[in-house]
C-alpha cells in the first residue's frame, strides 16, 4: 500500500499557508510522487476563496484532524467465515490464514459472532466425557463436511443434536448398545453391514452414514424412506468419517455471541484502550452501518499508519492540525520562528526569514530546474502577495521580489495589479459572514513562558466598516480570551493602503500602561507603520507580557 503524504498549512489558514500547501504538492507531483496531496487544516478566508475561485483551483481536501483512526491499521481483507459453515471449514481457515479469530457472519452480512482458535480447540480436544457421542450439526453441514451424499433425506436446515455409534460389532450387540436412546436422537455410522443398517433403519434412527464409499444394501432404501431415515452416503472410512461428524457442527454452535466491537472511525487510542482492557484476542472494527470492516489485535497496534504530514507555513504543532503530534511529519518549510516540531526521524527542514512561505516554494521549484504551471505560479504569487501586502510589509525581502519577478512572468500578469484585485475585492468585513470568523480567520497562538496570547489578523481598505463591528468584534474576542485560556486576544485590522493597523484587544488591564502606542479608547490601539504580526506586533507584545 503507498502512504500518502498531506501538504498541510496551520489551523485557520491564510492564502499563504493553502497557497504553499496547493503549489508544493504540485511540485512532488511532477516530480513523480502522485501520492502527495494538498490538505487545509481549516476553511479558506474570503481573500483565500477569491483567488481559488479567479484561478479555477479547488479548494483543498479539509482535514479536521490527522489523529490516528482504527481505519488506518486494520486489515481491510479480514478472514470470516459464515454461520452456515462448519468446524472443519473453520479449521482449514485457521490453518491456511494463521489468523486466530474468525468473525462469523450473518446472512445480512454483519457480524453475529466471533469464533476464536482457542475456544475451538477446547472444544474438540478437551470434551466433557458426557459429549463424547454427541455431534451438533444440521444435515447439510454433515453431508458437506463427510463429502457425502443423501440417499434418502436430508431435507432441512434446522440444528439437530445427535448421539454417534459406531456399527462395528455384531447386530446383537450393537442393538443392545442403542436400546434405551430415542431413535430420533441417533446418528449411527457403519460400513457394508447389512446387518447392522437393517437394524438402525427398523428401529427409524435420525441419521445411517454408510462409509467407505459402498451403497446401501440392496432392499433397504425403500424401508428406509418408510421409516423416514435419512441416509448418507460417504467415501471416508468409519474412523475419518466418525472423527469429522464431529467436525460438521456449524459455527453458530460455537461462536461467541458477545464480542467486542469498534467503529472504524473512532480514535487508535481507544482501540489500544479496548485491546488493553480486553480478555478478548481479536476487537471487530465496524463500519457505520454495522457490517464488518477489519479485524484487530494488539498487532496491529504496531502497523504503521498509511499517511505523514509536510508542514508548510509553520512548524509549531500548537498551531498544527490536531493529531499532527501523532503523525510523521516528513518534511517543513515556513518562514516563521522555530517551535516545537518534533521527528523520530530526521526531515527536510526548510526555514528562511522570506515574507512569505510561498516564496520558499517557488525557490524549490527553481532548485528542482521545474517550472509551475502558470495556474499554479499566479497562485504563489498571490500567496506571496497576501502576506507581503503587495510587497509593502517589513517582512518583505529581495527574495521575495526575485520570486514576485519570475512568477509574474510565468502567471502572465502584472503583480501589483493582480495584488490590488485581491485586496480590493476582499476587504470588507463583510466578507466574512461573522464577527466570529473574523477574528479566526487567520488566529494564532504564542507563548511566553507561562503566558498564551492569540492574534488574528485582516486587511482593509479605510476603516469605516471595522468601527461599526468593534463592539461585537471585542465580545468575539473576549469569547475566545475565555475558551481558549488567553492572557490577551488580539485583532489587527491592517490598512492596506495607509499602512496603519488598529489593534483590539481584550486582556489585562495593565496592558494600556506599557503598550507605547496611542490608546484611541478603551480596547483600542493606534500601530503606524505596522503591517507585521510576525516581524511587528508579536515581539512587541512578547515584550508587554515581559513588563506586565
Amino acid at each position: 500500500m503507498n502512504k500518502t503524504t498531506y501538504v498541510i498549512g496551520h489551523r485557520n489558514p491564510d492564502t499563504d499557508s493553502i497557497a504553499s500547501a496547493i503549489g508544493y504538492a504540485a511540485l512532488k507531483q511532477k516530480l513523480g510522487d502522485p501520492d502527495v496531496i494538498a490538505a487545509m487544516a481549516g476553511a479558506p478566508n474570503p481573500q483565500t476563496l477569491y483567488i481559488l475561485d479567479r484561478l479555477g483551483i479547488p479548494e483543498p481536501l479539509f482535514l479536521a484532524d490527522v489523529h490516528p483512526k482504527v481505519r488506518d491499521i486494520i486489515n481491510a481483507r479480514a478472514i470470516t467465515i459464515g454461520q452456515r459453515a462448519s468446524a472443519y471449514e473453520a479449521l482449514e481457515l485457521f490453518n491456511k490464514s494463521g489468523v486466530r479469530v474468525l468473525p462469523v457472519i450473518c446472512d445480512d452480512q454483519k457480524p453475529c459472532g466471533a469464533l476464536s482458535l482457542r475456544r475451538l480447540s477446547e472444544s474438540y480436544m478437551l470434551p466433557c466425557q458426557e459429549k463424547l457421542r454427541q455431534v451438533m450439526t444440521s444435515l447439510p453441514s454433515l453431508a458437506r463436511t463427510l463429502s457425502g451424499r443423501f440417499e434418502t433425506g436430508g431435507d432441512g436446515n434446522d440444528p439437530v443434536t445427535l448421539k454417534l455409534f459406531i456399527g462395528a460389532m455384531l447386530e446383537e450387540s450393537f442393538t443392545s448398545r442403542i436400546e434405551g436412546h430415542d431413535p430420533r436422537e441417533l446418528l449411527i455410522m457403519t460400513g457394508n453391514r447389512r446387518t447392522i443398517q437393517q437394524a438402525a433403519i427398523e428401529r427409524g434412527v435420525r441419521v445411517l452414514v454408510v462409509t467407505g464409499g459402498h451403497p446401501l444394501e440392496a432392499g433397504l432404501n425403500e424401508l428406509a424412506l418408510e421409516k423416514g431415515v435419512n441416509v448418507l452416503l460417504t467415501p471416508h472410512d468409519t474412523a475419518t468419517a466418525a472423527w469429522l461428524a464431529r467436525l460438521s457442527t456449524p459455527v453458530s454452535f460455537l461462536a461467541e455471541c458477545t464480542f467486542s466491537t469498534i467503529g472504524v472511525g473512532e480514535s487508535l487510542a481507544a482501540l489500544r484502550q479496548k485491546l488493553m482492557a480486553s480478555s478478548e484476542p481479536a476487537i471487530l472494527a465496524l463500519e457505520e452501518d454495522g457490517t464488518l470492516a477489519g479485524v484487530a489485535t494488539k498487532s496491529s497496534l504496531l502497523s504503521p499508519i498509511p499517511y505523514s504530514l509536510i508542514l508548510v507555513d509553520h512548524n509549531e504543532l500548537g498551531q498544527a492540525v490536531p493529531g499532527a503530534e501523532q503523525v510523521e511529519i516528513s518534511e517543513v518549510i515556513d518562514h516563521h520562528k522555530l517551535g516545537n516540531s518534533h521527528s523520530n526521524l530526521p526531515i527536510a527542514f526548510t526555514t528562511s526569514p522570506v515574507g512569505s512561505t510561498c516564496t520558499l516554494v517557488t525557490w524549490r521549484y527553481r532548485d528542482c530546474s521545474v517550472e509551475p504551471d502558470p495556474t499554479i505560479a499566479a497562485l504563489l504569487l498571490a500567496g506571496i502577495l497576501s502576506d507581503t501586502v503587495i510587497l509593502k510589509s517589513p517582512t518583505t525581502t529581495e527574495s521575495d521580489r526575485r520570486a514576485v519577478a519570475w512568477l509574474e512572468q510565468l502567471a502572465g500578469v502584472i503583480a501589483t495589479d493582480f495584488g490590488r484585485d485581491i485586496f480590493a475585492a476582499c476587504s470588507s468585513l463583510k466578507n466574512y459572514g461573522t464577527v466570529e470568523r473574523v477574528v479566526a480567520a487567520d488566529f494564532k497562538l504564542f507563548k511566553q513562558e507561562s503566558h498564551t496570547i492569540g492574534v488574528g489578523q485582516v486587511e482593509v481598505v479605510g476603516f469605516d466598516e471595522f468601527y461599526g463591528m468593534k463592539d461585537d468584534l471585542l465580545s468575539a474576542l473576549a469569547e475566545v480570551k475565555r475558551r481558549d485560556n488567553l492572557f490577551i486576544a488580539g485583532l489587527m485590522v491592517t490598512d492596506i493602503t495607509t499602512e496603519t493597523t488598529l489593534f483590539l484587544v481584550e486582556g489585562h488591564t495593565r496592558i494600556a500602561h506599557v503598550m507605547e502606542y496611542p490608546q484611541l479608547e478603551p480596547h483600542l490601539y493606534e500601530l503606524k507603520n505596522v503591517m507585521s504580526r510576525k516581524k511587528q506586533m508579536v515581539p512587541h507584545l512578547l515584550k508587554v507580557l515581559a513588563r506586565v
